[in-house]
């Protein structure tokens, strides 16, 4: 098998009227001005190198948008009003959400308190009772103020030295705290819902590990088998992973039954999260024996067929890892075969979270291009290292061509990899027409949320109102649900433009035409793309009205 991509790859051409209500839905008036352009340069990153077809950072704003978009711009010395701008904004959904690492540290504490767990004081992590020497209750910190303050600073990246080593730091809070997220899925995401929900975000994608344990048994039982096809009938034979599958079903109804009963789901009382859209990815761990990642991901893929809670697979755990490193190739192939036999299913990739120091100048070269051309992923996470790439251009051309997004959380980059502003290659991704989703990554262990993300996407690189309502559309335009888009053809390259079905509707009003109402009533996607765009009218007139 040939593991590692050669030099084959072929470049591939890049390919709500009124003032409150239509938006993009319909021409831009005569009045209508020009969003402005991103302001940061991607010089140094593209090396002079421009994509063959150059994608405008620029389109035509209504006059809603013009007037929220001056709003905001007025907003740019107030600092407490600027925050309330971001967080009243919608913002689509978070497609890059690891659940563990998305709750509060704080509530992690508390459910430690309340589980009776034990918390070892050279490390301060968090072991299963009883409370032996050298530990002591969890429950502690609810009235030792500096014992509590110690492990929300082991457990997360409060008050991190910005000179120590965060990428470590940050992946070795999840030991710490493990012992407490396994426990509770249905609280946990409870947590995360609510937050998501008051961020004024409409849509849901974490990842978890599904069926651990049994995956980590059935693979010790069929072994390693570098025929993969041999590997994967080994893990069917005798309805093996099907059991391993219903194990992970059983699992998530446990969650979803926790999940509502805390969110007071179906009642007067329900909390904001019960309303959220949430679907699950599978995730692999990268740094595992192959044939681990091998059955996590067949058994990712064949639940997401199975089970429409779940939608895709991931790889995750520190990229730069010895295994991950060494395996990083093979690992693009299993998920190519495993598509083969799971077409339905979808896959994200985390790919090239790297950065120069951090590995070796090798292990620069490939990992974008292998997760597209070899694995043939539909999103990429982090994607940082891009321009470190051999034929970068023409990877990012191919991303734009299939319309592969990137995952961009900017806090975690700057964080892990202490990269950020000019550095990162959020600029030239948009330059060459790559689609863009802001997203969180672990905003609990890095102390943020989506707001923060998009702040900093407008302040650092000087986006308009209109790119930044772009890209709340394009994080429900490229998320894993089912169902036909709101928008036609390729929207990053040729604009938000709606399907002729809903051409003319006014989001936030009933919808008049027949073709319409089938389109929002049959497409999940759809109809959050419209709840998205109703939310924006609204936004847009009362931020408009302050400027007139």
């Amino acid at each position: 098998m040939q593991l590692r991509s050669a030099a084959r790859r072929r470049a591939v051409p890049a390919a709500v009227g009124s003032l409150l209500a239509l938006s993009l839905l319909t021409a831009p008036s005569a009045d209508a001005q020009p969003a402005g352009a991103q302001q940061t340069a991607d010089s140094q990153q593209t090396g002079g190198g421009l994509p063959s077809r150059a994608v405008p950072q620029s389109r035509p704003m209504t006059v809603a948008e013009a007037r929220t978009d001056a709003y905001l711009r007025s907003l740019r010395s107030r600092p407490m009003r600027l925050r309330g701008f971001f967080v009243s904004l919608p913002k689509g959904g978070d497609l890059h959400n690891h659940l563990s690492g998305a709750v509060s540290t704080e509530y992690l504490i508390k459910l430690a308190a309340e589980d009776g767990l034990c918390v070892e004081t050279a490390t301060l992590t968090a072991v299963a009772p009883p409370c032996g020497p050298g530990t002591r209750p969890a429950a502690d910190a609810r009235t030792d103020r500096a014992f509590h303050d110690a492990l929300v600073r082991a457990w997360s990246m409060e008050d991190f030295a910005p000179g120590g080593n965060g990428h470590d730091h940050f992946f070795d809070t999840f030991g710490k705290f493990g012992e407490v997220t396994w426990r509770h899925r249905g609280k946990l995401l409870a947590q995360v819902a609510d937050h998501v929900a008051g961020q004024n975000q409409f849509y849901l994608e974490t990842m978890v590990t599904p069926a651990s344990d049994g995956a980590k048994q059935l693979a010790a039982e069929v072994g390693w088998d570098s025929d993969l096809a041999a590997l994967h009938r080994k893990l069917v034979a005798g309805g093996k992973l099907d059991k391993l599958v219903a194990a992970a079903r059983k699992e998530a109804d446990d969650g979803d039954a926790e999940f509502r009963a805390t969110e007071r789901c179906g009642t007067r009382k329900a909390r904001p999260g019960c309303r959220l859209t949430v679907r699950w990815i599978s995730q692999a761990s990268r740094g595992s024996a192959p044939e681990r990642v091998f059955t996590q991901l067949a058994l990712g893929l064949r639940l997401a067929e199975r089970d429409p809670r779940f939608v895709a697979v991931n790889l995750v755990q520190p990229e730069d890892g010895d295994v991950a490193l060494r395996d990083y190739s093979l690992q693009m192939h299993m998920v190519r075969y495993l598509r083969g036999q799971y077409p339905k299913a979808h896959v994200t990739l985390h790919a090239g979270e790297l950065w120069p120091g951090l590995v070796k100048p090798k292990d620069l070269r490939f990992h974008i291009e292998e997760a597209v051309d070899v694995a043939r992923t539909e999103r990429v996470g982090h994607g940082v290292d891009l321009v470190h790439e051999d034929g970068w251009r023409s990877t990012a051309r191919t991303m734009a061509a299939r319309q592969v997004a990137v995952e961009v959380p900017f806090t975690s980059n700057a964080q892990i990899l202490g990269v950020k502003g000019a550095d990162h290659p959020f600029t030239t991704y948009r330059r060459y027409g790559v689609p863009i989703v802001l997203a969180t990554d672990d905003p609990g262990v890095s102390r943020i949320d989506i707001s923060h993300e998009y702040q900093y996407a407008a302040t650092t690189y000087g986006l308009s109102y209109a790119e930044l309502k772009d890209l709340a559309r394009a994080s429900l335009q490229y998320a894993f649900l089912p169902g036909a888009s709101l928008w036609q053809g390729s929207p990053t390259t040729a604009g938000y433009r709606v399907v002729p079905a809903c051409r003319g509707e006014r989001p936030g009003l009933p919808v008049r035409t027949r073709a319409c109402q089938l389109l929002l009533s049959r497409s999940p996607k759809a109809e959050l793309e419209w709840r998205q765009e109703a939310a924006f009218a609204v936004f847009e007139r009362t931020h408009a009205r302050a400027m007139r």
